[in-house]
C-alpha cells in the first residue's frame, strides 16, 4: 500500500464541478472550482496550489471522473492514478459511511447526484453500475436557465425554499381529492401538471417553479435509486454528489424515503466521496 499517513491526494473532475481532496497528517482539506477545459499539467498544478499543495511533494495523485483520461501517467516525478469512477463512486460511499472490514461486505447502493445520476452497487470490494438518469444538477441548472433566469445554485436554492411545488404541480388532492396508499393528499401527482391545464391562466412565481424544479429532480433521483437498491438487495443506500448540498434538495429526498418507507442516507461532504473513494483506491497497488 502507498503511504497515506503523510500526504495524499486526488482529484474528481466531474462535468460540473473539479473536486479536490488532500490527506495532510491524518487530516481532510477539500475545494472545488467550476470545470473548465480538460486537465493539463499547468491546470492541475494551479488548482493543487489553490489549496497550498505541491503536485512534486505527492508521493502520487489519483485521478477520477469526466476526462482524468487524458492526463499522462506522470506529471514530474508524481505519479498519477487513474481510478475507473464507478469504484471510486463506490469506495467513496463506502468510507462516508465509514464502512470498513465486514460491514463493507453488505450490499450498499450509492447514488452519485452530480450533472447526472449513477446509481453503483458496492460489495466489498466489488463495484458495479447498475443504473442511472440523465437527470441530476445539469438538468435542473439547464431548466433553472431557461424558466428562472439563472443557473446559480445559490439563487435556484434560495428561491426554493421560499417556494410552494404545489403552486406548480399537482398534488393527489387535485388529482383525486385525496391520499392513496401511503403517499398523503399533498403529494405530487403531476410534475407541472398545474401548469398544463388549459384552464390555467395565473401567474407562476420565480419561488414556486423553483420549488417545482427541485422537486421534480429529486424526486425523480429518489425513486430510481429507492427502485434500484431494491431490485437489488442493498439494505443501505447513500446519496453522495453536490446536488446534496442543497438543502431543498435533501427535503425533498427524505420526503420521498419517508413516504416508500426507505432509508436514504445523506453523508457530510457529500460532494467530495468520488474524489475521496479515488484517493483510498490510488493507496492500493494494482
Amino acid at each position: 500500500m502507498r503511504n497515506t499517513n503523510h500526504l495524499a491526494a486526488a482529484i474528481d473532475f466531474g462535468i460540473s464541478n473539479t473536486d479536490v481532496v488532500v490527506q495532510r497528517d491524518g487530516k481532510w482539506l477539500t475545494w472545488s472550482q467550476p470545470y473548465t477545459a480538460d486537465p493539463d499539467e499547468a491546470s492541475v498544478r494551479a488548482l493543487l496550489t489553490t489549496g497550498g499543495v505541491a503536485l512534486d511533494e505527492l508521493p502520487y495523485l489519483a485521478v477520477t471522473g469526466g476526462r482524468h483520461r487524458v492526463l499522462p501517467a506522470q506529471i514530474g516525478a508524481t505519479p498519477i492514478i487513474k481510478i475507473n469512477e464507478v469504484q471510486a463512486i463506490g469506495r467513496g460511499g463506502q468510507a462516508l459511511l465509514a464502512l470498513e472490514d465486514d460491514a463493507r461486505r453488505t450490499p450498499l447502493m450509492v447514488a452519485s447526484c452530480g450533472s447526472g445520476t449513477a446509481l453503483v452497487k458496492a460489495e466489498g470490494d466489488h463495484y458495479a453500475h447498475v443504473s442511472g438518469s440523465a437527470v441530476g444538477g445539469g438538468t435542473m441548472l439547464g431548466l433553472a436557465r431557461l424558466l428562472l433566469g439563472t443557473m446559480d445554485p445559490l439563487e435556484i436554492e434560495r428561491l426554493a425554499v421560499q417556494g410552494d411545488r404545489n403552486g406548480v404541480d399537482l398534488s393527489l388532492a387535485d388529482v383525486i381529492t385525496g391520499p392513496i396508499g401511503s403517499l398523503p393528499a399533498d403529494a405530487t401527482a403531476v410534475n407541472f401538471g398545474r401548469l398544463g391545464r388549459a384552464s390555467f391562466h395565473g401567474e407562476v412565481s420565480r419561488a414556486d417553479l423553483a420549488a417545482a424544479l427541485v422537486n421534480l429532480i429529486a424526486q425523480t433521483i429518489a425513486l430510481i435509486t429507492i427502485n434500484a437498491s431494491r431490485a437489488h438487495a442493498c439494505q443501505r443506500v447513500v446519496l453522495i454528489g453536490h446536488m446534496l448540498d442543497m438543502s431543498s434538495f435533501r427535503a425533498v429526498v427524505a420526503l420521498v424515503g419517508q413516504y416508500y418507507a426507505a432509508e436514504l442516507q445523506v453523508v457530510e461532504q457529500p460532494g467530495y466521496a468520488t474524489a475521496i473513494g479515488a484517493l483510498l483506491l490510488g493507496a492500493v497497488p494494482a
